[in-house]
């Protein structure tokens, strides 16, 4: 590389990496990087030129290799969700299928408004070798490739043809990526000609700049809006979704409620915006919710919905509502805060309470509405303490997360994801410490558990290094997804994971029975096509990962096995059996509407649709 004239011969693939090491976020005072480095499996589509300005400057950008390109993905996404959306990993990958594999974890982060930086290989710009290894040809349109799939899946997509683009490209990625109305994964498509082609760079565009968070303020007419509907509650309520820790509004909340004395209950992204003891949190609401956040949610006359997205679990396909309820969406982001006819507040969600706390000053929900909810409350944490008994029935998913509630530390991080674990975890985990559960159920993704938990250990280690991340996974996850525990091991980022086996999607099999369906295809012991009945050893499998492991045959024996987990310097995996059938959480459900046959010649099938569809009745109707 040169330097003259005020600018910077490089190839494409040195500017991109030199302009990322030279962007930074300020985060508490401190000045860091705001890309935290990468996770890269190389290939014939990044190696030769990507890879070659990786290596120049992997002091300043870490890169992690990855066993498998969709993990990789999941790994950002759970590194950005630590880092509370202020810092951010790319992925690279190859041209072909390791770019392809990476479309499901586009997907994940772009449901759950997260950012991820792809930096794909592609096939050539000059077409001159066509057709190569990897290149899929549509014989009407040259220019149509696996890459254009991610269009669906990013908030931000390019395909650099000419060097000099991504003088544009790039800040516009950033933009996107660090913008809490559209946040969400960026794609930049790299020909492999191209990522080696040289261009005189403009020494500008290399110099350092700290970027920060925009805080929009919302709208004063949509805040008087706001508060004049507030004002005529009888029965409140505020939704806190994920938004409010992204935001950094967790105080501002608090000192919302508290004031108005207005009950609060938590998305399932939102999940330890309040500790379970604070008198105000009335419980997570929805489909995986609390019989305490669900009943207050059916009578409420006004919603304050702040920074969620409002989806089917959160709403209960929108029956978990009265239909007479008004709703007031105070979120950074137009197209969340209008859904369902909303009373529109587009706004950050730290400046959007503290304005309306300012001119609701005086208002106050009335004390019998508030002592309810708190009786409600009550009543669910009797439950959970039941439910997570070591004495309620058999081996379940809610005992095994109630002996590690009770022995982990506050600041240590829980990560699950899919399956039955979401909604056992939403349920029953008793939040200790704020921001510190990690449920994706945005896009319901299998698989997440594992390279999530390695992808926020990362990002744990930046901040609180003596803290544990903690991962709850089914055995259906852990065998579709589990190469990253090798990738804890080789990188020092320590992980305990649960594994807890009952032998294959049970959730799926309960949702197939509870719909008047036989068990078919979900768990092994119904598979047809599985003659041979062999059960998994975990244990093993761990081991021969890296991994300390051990098994234990029961809920009992998990507080000494944890412990020893909690004492290791070493990812430490713990398999446990649990029961297929029985032990589930029976309470604090709202109706979901699952798509169910109208026809069967099956008579338990008809009759449970027609018991699904009768309960549709309180199904709201707004768009």
């Amino acid at each position: 590389m040169t330097q003259e004239n005020g600018t910077l011969k490089l190839t494409v693939a040195q500017a991109i990496i030199r302009y990322l090491t030279a962007q930074f976020i300020e985060i508490d005072g401190e000045k860091v990087r705001v890309c935290g480095g990468g996770f890269g499996i190389f290939g014939h589509g990044n190696v030769t030129c990507l890879g070659e300005a990786l290596y120049a400057n992997q002091d300043a950008l870490p890169l992690y290799r990855g066993q498998n390109e969709q993990g990789m993905g999941f790994a950002a996404a759970a590194y950005a969700k630590a880092h509370l959306r202020r810092r951010f990993m790319f992925c690279t990958a190859s041209a072909g299928p390791g770019t392809a594999n990476l479309l499901t974890s586009a997907a994940l982060a772009h449901a759950n408004r997260l950012p991820v930086l792809m930096l794909c290989g592609d096939t050539f710009s000059t077409r001159l070798p066509d057709p190569v290894l990897q290149q899929l040809e549509h014989f009407g349109d040259p220019t149509f490739g696996v890459n254009d799939a991610f269009k669906a899946v990013s908030r931000y997509w390019d395909r650099i043809t000419h060097p000099a683009q991504i003088i544009q490209s790039l800040p516009a990625a950033l933009a996107t990526m660090l913008d809490p109305a559209d946040c969400g994964p960026a794609f930049v498509g790299l020909p492999q000609d191209v990522q080696g082609w040289v261009y005189d760079y403009p020494v500008e565009f290399f110099q350092e700049r700290v970027h920060r968070i925009r805080r929009q303020t919302p709208d004063v007419a949509e805040i008087a809006d706001a508060v004049a509907l507030l004002k005529t509650a009888k029965r409140p309520m505020i939704i806190a979704g994920g938004g409010v820790q992204y935001s950094g509004a967790v105080a501002e909340l608090t000192a919302f409620a508290e004031a108005h004395q207005i009950p609060v209950v938590e998305t399932i992204a939102g999940r330890a915006n309040l500790l379970a003891t604070h008198d105000l949190n009335i419980g997570p609401i929805g489909v995986t919710g609390s019989n305490s956040a669900n009943a207050i949610a059916e009578q409420a006359d006004v919603i304050l919905a702040v920074g969620t997205r409002l989806q089917d679990f959160t709403t209960g396909s929108w029956t978990a509502f009265a239909k007479d309820a008004k709703i007031i969406g105070l979120n950074a982001a137009r197209h969340d805060a209008a859904k369902h006819m909303s009373l529109t507040v587009v706004g950050d969600a730290k400046v959007g309470l503290s304005n309306l706390g300012a001119k609701l000053s005086g208002y106050q929900s009335p004390g019998d509405w508030t002592a309810q909810a708190r009786s409600e409350r009550a009543a669910w944490d009797a439950y959970v303490a039941k439910n997570t008994s070591l004495k309620n029935g058999p081996a379940s998913y809610a005992q095994a997360i109630g002996v590690v509630n009770a022995n982990c530390d506050p600041r240590d991080r829980v990560v699950a994801a899919a399956g039955g674990l979401p909604a056992e975890v939403t349920a029953n985990w008793r939040t200790l410490d704020i921001g510190t559960v990690d449920v994706e159920f945005g896009f319901s993704c299998m698989g997440y558990e594992i390279a999530g938990g390695w992808g926020a250990r990362i990002a744990q280690s930046e901040k609180e290094p003596d803290r544990d991340t903690i991962v709850f996974t089914g055995d259906g996850s852990y065998l579709l997804m589990n190469s990253d525990i090798y990738s804890s091991v080789l990188t020092q980022k320590k992980m305990i994971v649960m594994v807890l086996d009952n032998g294959g999607f049970a959730v799926i099999n309960k949702l197939q029975n509870n719909t008047g369906n036989e068990s078919f295809n979900n768990l092994i012991a119904d598979t047809p096509t599985a003659t041979h009945q062999v059960r998994v050893d975990f244990e093993a499998h761990a081991r021969s990962l890296g991994a300390l492991a051990e098994t234990v045959e029961n809920p009992a024996d998990l507080s000494e096995a944890f412990a020893r987990a909690k004492a290791a310097d070493q990812t430490y995996v713990i398999v446990m059996k649990v029961d297929p059938y029985d032990g589930w959480t029976a309470e604090g459900h709202t109706w979901w509407e699952v798509g169910t046959p109208h026809v069967s010649d099956s008579d338990r099938v008809v009759q449970a649709h027609k018991e699904w569809e009768a309960t549709r009745k309180r199904q709201r109707k707004g768009v």
